[in-house]
């Protein structure tokens, strides 16, 4: 399911004393099937972005299509349901949002809101609680008697509950310990391997590096940058301004520059860093 921004302006309190843009004029595609990131400092204009995806926030002015979906200033709040459904968004500390009496109950919410039968929304939550790497045994559990690692787990198991073809993520790792972090980011690669599209928010570079073909970048509401991530990273323009900082393995390849190393792009990520080390050193 492709999704468009086209010349997308949206006011905070457009008709106030303190109106501010939090979008100004952006025109993006995410592109069915693929895995973007979007980045930019604190208060850049992402979370402003991605909540335009499922009408959270509609355009002030331009046009954002979500599928065969157009959203405009215009769009009425009713019969939204079916775009909800087709476009799960995981918040920032999504275990705030748990507040069932059990981790099934959680789970199963999101289905039967959007008219799945109790059988089938249990069926849901038992494939859904093993998927973010938990066993069946915590479907009993009250979700406020897990760590803030499980209850992450299933806050994400209950937005995946309801199949959406697109999955939103505002910094879903945050808190994490690095081992969780990977397994959750792996879980959403998996998922994006498996057919759904994926969008990412996120400060951390190398999560971008490391699982991102695309990356859009987003600075006081306006999109500046865009395309794959080892070019976005090799933009000496973004780096220049303090607009972008780089993932590790870019950052140790500008040390090792000053060291005789020679890079026609810096590498993004570990394995790229590697593979020309080993090049430069056996004189390839």
């Amino acid at each position: 399911m492709e999704i468009t921004f086209e010349h997308v302006t949206h006011s905070y309190n457009a008709d106030g004393p303190t109106a501010s843009l939090g979008l100004d004029d952006v025109s993006l595609t995410i592109k069915d099937g693929l895995f973007t990131a979007i980045v930019g400092q604190t208060g850049s204009g992402k979370s402003t972005l991605v909540r335009h995806i499922n009408a959270l926030l509609k355009p002030t002015s331009g046009i954002v299509k979500i599928g065969s979906r157009v959203i405009d200033s215009e769009t009425s709040n009713k019969n939204l349901k079916s775009l909800r459904k087709q476009v799960g968004m995981v918040f920032q500390f999504p275990e705030s949002q748990l507040f069932e009496e059990t981790v099934e109950k959680d789970i199963m919410f999101g289905p039967i809101n959007f008219g799945a039968t109790e059988d089938q929304a249990k069926e849901s939550a038992q494939k859904m609680i093993q998927m973010v790497g938990l066993d069946e045994s915590y479907l009993s559990k009250s979700p406020f008697d897990l760590s803030g690692g499980q209850m992450r787990r299933v806050a994400i198991a209950g937005v995946l509950a309801s199949d959406p073809e697109t999955i939103i993520l505002d910094e879903p790792t945050a808190g994490l310990d690095p081992v969780g972090r990977q397994e959750i980011m792996d879980m959403f690669k998996g998922l994006q391997k498996n057919g759904k599209t994926i969008v990412l928010i996120t400060h951390n570079m190398d999560d971008v590096a490391n699982y991102a073909d695309d990356v859009a970048v987003i600075h006081s509401g306006k999109l500046i940058a865009n395309g794959l991530p080892k070019d976005i990273f090799n933009n000496n323009d973004l780096l220049k301004n303090d607009l972008l900082t780089l993932p590790k393995s870019a950052e140790f390849a500008k040390k090792l520059s000053q060291k005789g190393f020679s890079f026609s792009k810096l590498p993004i990520t570990i394995d790229e860093l590697g593979t020309e080390i080993k090049q430069q050193l056996n004189g390839d």
